[in-house]
């Protein structure tokens, strides 16, 4: 089978030069970025099982403009998702050869409804944006394979005036009314019964200004930055609303048809745009994200496989990719940084700007997968949130920032970012009346190195934490959330009165100590607890996917439940239970913050417990300390290589690192890039561009099959630590 991966590294470089464009790359982004960059080794071509035929799961496949000497077009006008008209000729004849079943948005809706089921190997065929060549060059090629298709328009660009430029393309030169279809033409192909047409917008097709400092992203899901004040949610849901409504009225009105779905430009969409869309009239919606739609699938969010100018006859990432991380298994190798957004932000807007160029440099020459970036402001390193990074309503913003960061990040380096995020440390301002209801521990027990936390255990509590992750989800864009490791309860606390409380429901004594006395007591407490926290997180997710659908979870844990399950007791945290719930577990791989004799002994200890948890290599993130906060050191370069080389050597896939110093180039270039880069899984690619490729990750491929009593003062050893580790 050709390697799909390589052929795609291309279109990454394509995209890489584009983007001194500005806008147009920035958005191009959100529709490249979302596919995971993956590693290319000689045994990780595994290819996905071909999905059920249950008559009702389907695929889609996500095309633009088709032109002649497609890569001669690019001198003029580059587009990376223009396919060239051979190969969309060869693919058809592929499709019809391999038995692949074109079918219609009506099919797929009878078949849902409980009419005939679908054919096997489904396949819906979608064109974005009205492109003139769809009359000129795809209509033609459908009419001759008897193929029906769906063709997306954005009904501002159908409306602009013969000779002028369309609108929507930022700092690109904007092409001309001419490259796309007219509507007599659009009649034309709706009267052969082979074309549905479908909204695209009416002008969302651009980008508008997300945050203070100007940042353009997609404009279906930005609340507009204007005047020192972001849109409100009600005038955000009428702008989309009042776009859509008049997109479907000028479809039907010109071409005499109905039009029942929404594809969302660059993929990008929240659940109120998805409201807005449903209250115009279109039920049906298309996303950009990957995988297979299955029954379980609602068809207002079909998913799509965006097809690209490299595309291979066949290109088996189109039609067999899996749904994301964990999909059949399947979790893409992920390299991190850990950065501190405390180190970027400086009251001096200047020096600002150059801490983040510098963070962007550093970024972009490592070559990581993800970048996990510190979204509270921790000035003072206790680990508690005084102030966040973007705007909320509970507490102080230090600075507008995360947003522009991760954008930049996302942008100019391909990067996935998490926003790290606390679960439950956060110090509220005096007057909230929540700012007591915190988490409370026995009177004669030790309060050194504890995290402040909120109880988790009081409904307020919970509702104000999940407003706060449900304000990030809406002013900021991200692809995932890494949760603090303060996700945790010593064995004695919480023994506030909605603790308490909460226990007694559990059917456990409302006095802790009895509790404690009881190993039987004890242990249903600990995992009620762990049990509890998980169940948090998930619900802070789900808040936080109303606005981010596609959110990518991981959670930090600490060593010592990993190493020792019975510590479950004394952390509320267990790894097993972990692995089931997050796509990424980031455990704490931290010999010095636990005080280890023997570091490489107990970093192999730690590896070896996970290669022996099912699952336990395949979702295990294993998180370096690069500074040894006994003495505020840098952990040598040699020492990181050997302690990642080991971990390799015995199967290890995931690595992130805390804290990445970008600004003092801490650890060193090589051993960064060397442990870090996902660029250096591209065996024999070569960059012959003049600049070095953005790493928006392309299709993924399946990765081969990976194989690979401590003292109770160890307790207080651990809280003395949890404090040190953001400092």
């Amino acid at each position: 089978m050709m390697n799909s991966c390589l052929i795609r590294a291309s279109a990454r470089r394509i995209a890489s030069r584009f983007s001194r464009h500005g806008v147009f790359a920035a958005l191009l982004a959100f529709v490249l970025i979302p596919l995971a960059l993956s590693p290319l080794t000689a045994n990780a071509q595994r290819l996905p099982p071909p999905d059920p035929e249950d008559g009702q799961t389907f695929r889609v496949v996500a095309l633009h403009d088709i032109r002649t000497n497609v890569l001669n077009s690019f001198e003029t006008s580059p587009e990376p998702t223009a396919l060239d008209e051979k190969t969309l000729a060869d693919w058809f004849a592929w499709l019809q050869s391999a038995d692949y079943h074109p079918i219609s948005v009506q099919q797929i809706v009878d078949a849902r409804a409980g009419g005939k089921p679908l054919p096997p190997r489904a396949i819906l065929l979608t064109f974005d944006d009205g492109y003139v060549s769809f009359y000129t060059k795809v209509f033609p090629l459908l009419k001759r394979f008897q193929y029906p298709a769906l063709i997306a328009l954005v009904t501002d660009w159908m409306e602009s005036p013969a000779g002028q430029p369309v609108k929507g393309y930022g700092g690109l030169v904007p092409p001309p009314r001419e490259n796309f279809m007219t509507w007599a033409q659009a009649r034309e192909m709706a009267a052969s019964g082979l074309v549905e047409f479908a909204s695209h917008s009416d002008s969302l097709h651009t980008g508008l200004p997300g945050n203070p400092q100007g940042n353009l992203q997609p404009a279906a899901v930005t609340r507009v930055y204007r005047d020192g004040t972001y849109e409100d949610e009600k005038l955000y849901q009428a702008r989309i609303e009042t776009d859509l409504r008049r997109s479907r009225a000028l479809i039907q009105d010109r071409t005499g048809t109905k039009v029942r779905a929404m594809v969302w430009p660059y993929g990008a969409y929240n659940r109120v745009a998805q409201d807005a869309a449903a209250a115009a009239g279109m039920p049906l919606m298309l996303t950009l994200d990957e995988g297979p739609n299955t029954p379980d699938v609602p068809l207002s969010q079909i998913r799509r496989s965006l097809a690209t100018y490299d595309m291979p006859v066949p290109d088996f990432s189109l039609l067999r990719m899996p749904a994301g991380a964990g999909a059949g298994g399947y979790y893409p190798q992920n390299r991190a940084m850990h950065i501190d957004l405390d180190y970027i932000y400086d009251p001096d807007p200047v020096q600002q700007e150059a801490n983040l160029s510098r963070l962007l440099d550093r970024v972009q020459a490592i070559g990581p997968r993800s970048v996990f970036l510190q979204a509270f402001a921790d000035p003072d390193g206790d680990g508690v949130a005084d102030a966040m990074y973007f705007p909320n309503r509970h507490l102080p913003v230090r600075a507008d920032l995360f947003n522009r960061v991760a954008w930049q990040l996302r942008t100019r380096t391909g990067v996935q970012v998490y926003a790290w995020m606390p679960v439950m440390a956060f110090h509220l301002p005096a007057e909230n009346p929540l700012a007591t209801h915190t988490v409370t521990w026995l009177p004669d027990a030790p309060s050194k190195g504890r995290y402040a936390r909120l109880s988790p255990f009081d409904p307020a509590v919970r509702t104000l934490i999940g407003e706060i992750y449900e304000d990030l989800g809406r002013y900021t864009n991200f692809a995932g959330l890494l949760f603090h490791d303060d996700a945790m309860l010593a064995d004695d606390e919480d023994t506030s009165p909605h603790a308490l409380a909460t226990y007694a429901k559990w059917g456990l004594p409302t006095d802790i100590k009895a509790i404690r006395a009881d190993p039987a007591l004890s242990a249903q407490w600990a995992k009620g607890k762990t049990r509890f926290l998980t169940d948090f997180t998930l619900e802070l997710a789900a808040r936080v996917r109303e606005q981010q659908p596609g959110l990518l979870t991981a959670r930090n844990l600490f060593a010592l439940p990993l190493m020792q399950p019975e510590s479950e007791t004394w952390f509320a945290q267990n790894y097993v239970q972990a692995l089931s719930s997050y796509d990424y577990t980031a455990v704490m791989a931290m010999p010095y913050m636990e005080q280890a004799e023997n570091p490489e002994a107990w970093l192999r200890e730690l590896a070896q417990k996970v290669i022996a948890t099912p699952g336990g290599l395949d979702r295990t993130i294993f998180e370096l300390q690069t500074r040894d906060w006994r003495d505020s050191k840098p952990v040598p370069d040699a020492t990181l290589a050997a302690q990642w080389s080991m971990l390799h050597r015995m199967g290890a896939r995931h690595l992130a690192w805390y804290p990445d110093d970008f600004l003092n180039d801490q650890p060193g270039l090589d051993v960064s890039r060397n442990a870090l880069s996902i660029r250096a899984n591209l065996a024999g690619e070569v960059d012959t561009l003049e600049t070095p490729p953005a790493l928006a990750p392309s299709k993924q491929a399946p990765p081969a099959d990976d194989r690979l009593e401590t003292p109770g003062g160890m307790r207080d050893q651990i809280r003395d630590q949890q404090s040190g580790r953001s400092q």
